[in-house]
């Protein structure tokens, strides 16, 4: 009897999961970002308490070696002594999201930062979910407004589409998000404020935002002033929310600023726990959380709505061939160039249509208008290119036609793509708008053609 009791035990022990018990350990070492720790058996991406001598402080565990447990602080601590106590947190609990999400600021951890109390939060879900089959995935197939006419109109942008937006300092993206913000009508706005600087979030909310607005926005604020760490949750954070108002069915506008700052963060955790470097400084697990975040956003099934989020990519000097732009174009459905020379001229919104491309607007808009659009960037493009030698006078009228059309078709085009902050164009009114100078265009096109034909003859 005993032995069948023990052998029905064992049996039993054997079929459990096994699973090694978290275990608390002392720190050894503190250097830079990182602390250093032994004793700990805490799997990477958990949590646990460091003890100071101003309380217990958060951290994550980010790697290990041998009998070493990387550790990188949630905020910046104080009053660390070597030997203070290391206390696994057993579980993560999860994001808290909800409706009671629409209209707050919170930080990367989902806590609230506009002083108006706890979030009421329907449920918790991980910040990390599993990968959508890309089969279950609806196709792109609608376009959805953004309230900008040379985006609606030049660069249609469809529900579900990934898109960067990529600019220089100072050149006018913060207030392009605000428009957007305005004037789309996707359901649900999520703002995610990555590395900026903290007084630019707080103009963003009361400056760019209206108060109508903030009713459908939520905003998660993760400055430059706050740990690596925060910047990457702060990502994650506003992404895992899109999701979960995507899941309701709602149609979300994702508006992540920026891309950069998310992958700048990624880079000093790496380099702090000793991942070498690989392109102009950035190791390879930068590159390999990229895509990983982008393809967070777009369509759900069919019974759940769309993300269509626009990530903002810093180019140093105006480099679009920085390593993490040129990474973001491979892995984005399309790019919008903001240009420091239309900015300079006074050109608002300072969108560089001729470097700029929408990939999935055939897909969005009828062959009209593809075709009133191709003409305008033909035209604008042909104008572009000659722009020297016309200001210097050097070109002589009548040696082109698309030239001499590029010419006199310049401020109708300039006067098309500009808008004011405080101005929304609707998709339809954009449309109108389009057909009419597109017609146009090729009107007096083909009167040019006719001209210099009979001219010849």
């Amino acid at each position: 009897m005993t032995h069948a009791l023990l052998d029905s035990l064992q049996k039993i022990r054997t079929s459990l999961p096994q699973s090694r018990p978290v275990a608390s350990g002392k720190l050894v070492r503190g250097v830079g970002l990182t602390l250093e720790a032994i004793g700990c058996q805490i799997p990477i991406g958990g949590r646990c308490r460091v003890q100071t001598m101003n309380g217990k402080v958060e951290a994550e565990v980010v790697g290990f070696a041998n009998d070493i447990t990387y550790l990188m602080p949630v905020e910046s601590i104080k009053g660390i002594v070597p030997g203070s106590l290391v206390e696994p947190i057993s579980h993560d609990a999860g994001l808290g999201v909800g409706e009671g999400l629409l209209g707050r600021v919170i930080d990367g951890n989902g806590e609230p930062l506009d002083g108006k109390g706890p979030i009421a939060h329907d449920k918790r879900v991980s910040t990390q979910p599993a990968p959508i089959n890309p089969l279950q995935r609806k196709p792109v197939s609608e376009p959805l407004d953004v309230g900008v006419r040379a985006i609606n109109s030049i660069l249609t942008v469809g529900k579900g589409q990934r898109m960067g937006l990529f600019a220089g300092s100072g050149v006018g993206k913060s207030v392009l998000m605000g428009m957007m913000t305005r004037g789309t009508n996707a359901d649900v706005v999520v703002v995610g404020l990555i590395g900026e600087r903290g007084r630019e979030v707080k103009e963003f909310i009361e400056d760019i935002l209206s108060e109508d607005e903030r009713g459908r926005a939520v905003v998660v604020a993760a400055p430059a002033d706050t740990s690596p760490l925060m910047r990457l949750k702060g990502s994650e954070t506003a992404i895992t929310i899109a999701e979960y108002f995507r899941d309701q069915g709602k149609n979300v506008l994702l508006l992540m600023d920026s891309l950069t700052r998310y992958a700048m963060a990624q880079r000093e955790i790496a380099l702090a726990v000793g991942e070498p470097p690989a392109t102009k400084g950035y190791p390879p697990s930068v590159f390999a959380k990229l895509p990983a975040l982008v393809e967070r956003a777009g369509n759900g099934n069919q019974y759940q709505g769309s993300i269509t989020a626009f990530y903002t990519v810093l180019t140093e000097g105006d480099d679009l061939q920085d390593p993490i732009a040129d990474s973001a174009r491979a892995i984005l459905d399309g790019h919008i160039v903001l240009s420091r020379a239309l900015a300079e001229s006074g050109h608002y919104p300072a969108i560089d249509i001729e470097a700029s491309i929408s990939r999935v607007m055939p897909q969005v808009v009828t062959s009209e208008h593809e075709q009133n659009a191709r003409s305008i960037k033909r035209v604008y493009s042909a104008y572009q290119q000659n722009k020297d030698l016309i200001n210097l006078g050097a070109y002589a009228r009548g040696s082109d036609p698309t030239i001499d059309l590029s010419i006199a078709a310049a401020p109708a085009i300039n006067a098309f793509l500009q808008q004011s902050t405080k101005q929304i164009i609707s998709f339809e009114q954009g449309s109108e708008s389009l057909q009419t100078l597109g017609q146009g265009l090729r009107e007096a096109g083909q009167s040019q053609a006719e001209q210099q034909t009979q001219g010849r003859g």
